[in-house]
């Protein structure tokens, strides 16, 4: 059985307990003051006073705890609050005395009134500030509770925001990709039909694998590997023997999280910036490593420069929302800046926090 105190239970074992510890603390203040003048007081009936004082106001405590929740004393200070716990307060203790006194019939000699005028005149005040403690447990468990609720709050709503952002800059790159994609298709159109159907057919796996793919913002490494994949076979057939790529992954890394997608953009930015915008071939070079605990990918091109602000002919849509993701999933913990190659070419070094993601979190299965 539990003893419930506003939104707060407590056993009845335990709540007895505490009410009789209280009894015998103040019936060893009462024996300390009386003692010396009553010396043949016997301990006993020290103790069932106390006892009966005290239990009153355990049965009376979840009272109290209800007025207190019902007429709150809020801050800034409301004087009609506090009126009616002056009342409620003054009340209370006064039933507390009926039923301290109802009790003490059943062992004194002495009848009900005299019992409530000796109850009235030793416990009145001690019960006045009984209440008002009860009240204040009651209150300062109430803006606990209320705190706490508060920064729980707060903090799911601060998930849920970031969450947002980040599925916002997700279905951002997406698009953004498709529109490049397709764009390089229509242009092979008239010279090369052949090319434009498979770069079509891979096209059409890397949607389904986008629409199959599981609503995560991680995914493991090898995962992301085989989405760039299927994008580079798109690239390769456009740009034909002009382009070349090499991707060196050190085994330890394959199952490591990054975020999904994250890949793409950065290879499209050093295939637009490089072989797209000038003439000549281009290598394309993904390196993924471990480094402790930061996990290091690097992807470079060695046809682009950089210009004074330090951006490779000047951001696009694709590193800047990367930038913006690193900065919702990892806080400080991740990187991204572009490094000039000498002598030519560029590398943007991603740096992410290394971690693999859970077996029940991974998706079920990639595209072939």
């Amino acid at each position: 059985m539990k003893i419930r105190l506003g939104n707060t239970e407590i056993g009845l074992v335990r709540y007895l307990a505490l009410w009789t510890a209280v009894a015998l603390l103040f019936t060893l203040q009462t024996k300390l003051n009386n003692g010396l003048h009553r010396p043949n007081w016997p301990l006993w009936d020290l103790v069932r006073w106390s006892l009966i004082q005290w239990y009153t106001w355990a049965a009376l405590a979840p009272l109290v705890f209800r007025l207190a929740e019902r007429y709150p004393v809020s801050s800034p200070l409301r004087l009609r609050g506090l009126g009616k716990q002056l009342v409620a307060s003054l009340c209370t203790t006064f039933v507390a005395m009926m039923m301290g006194a109802l009790v003490s019939t059943l062992f004194e000699p002495s009848g009900f009134f005299e019992q409530l005028g000796y109850f009235l005149e030793q416990h009145f005040a001690i019960g006045l500030l009984t209440y008002w403690l009860l009240f204040a447990i009651q209150q300062a468990i109430h803006f606990h509770a209320e705190k706490a609720r508060r920064e729980l709050e707060a903090s799911r709503m601060a998930t849920e925001l970031a969450q947002s952002r980040l599925q916002v800059l997700k279905t951002q790159l997406q698009p953004h990709f498709l529109f490049n994609t397709l764009h390089a298709i229509v242009t092979l159109l008239d010279e090369d039909k052949l090319s434009a159907e498979d770069m079509l057919l891979r096209l059409s796996e890397l949607l389904r694998a986008f629409l199959e793919d599981y609503d995560g913002q991680e995914i493991p490494l090898r995962r992301e590997l085989e989405l760039l994949e299927l994008y580079l076979g798109i690239q390769r057939h456009r740009f034909k023997d002009r382009l070349t790529t090499r991707i060196h992954v050190a085994p330890d890394v394959l199952d490591a999280a990054v975020p999904s997608l994250v890949l793409q953009p950065l290879v499209e930015n050093a295939i637009r910036y490089g072989i797209g915008q000038h003439v000549g071939d281009d290598c394309v070079e993904i390196d993924c490593r471990r480094e402790g605990g930061v996990l290091c990918i690097d992807v470079r091109n060695f046809n682009s420069t950089l210009d004074e602000g330090g951006h490779a002919g000047g951001h696009g849509i694709g590193l800047s929302n990367t930038r913006m993701r690193m900065r919702e999933l990892y806080g400080d913990d991740a990187s991204l800046r572009l490094d000039l190659i000498v002598p030519r070419g560029v590398a943007c070094r991603l740096r992410l926090p290394f971690h693999k993601l859970d077996d029940d979190v991974l998706p079920e299965h990639a595209p072939a």
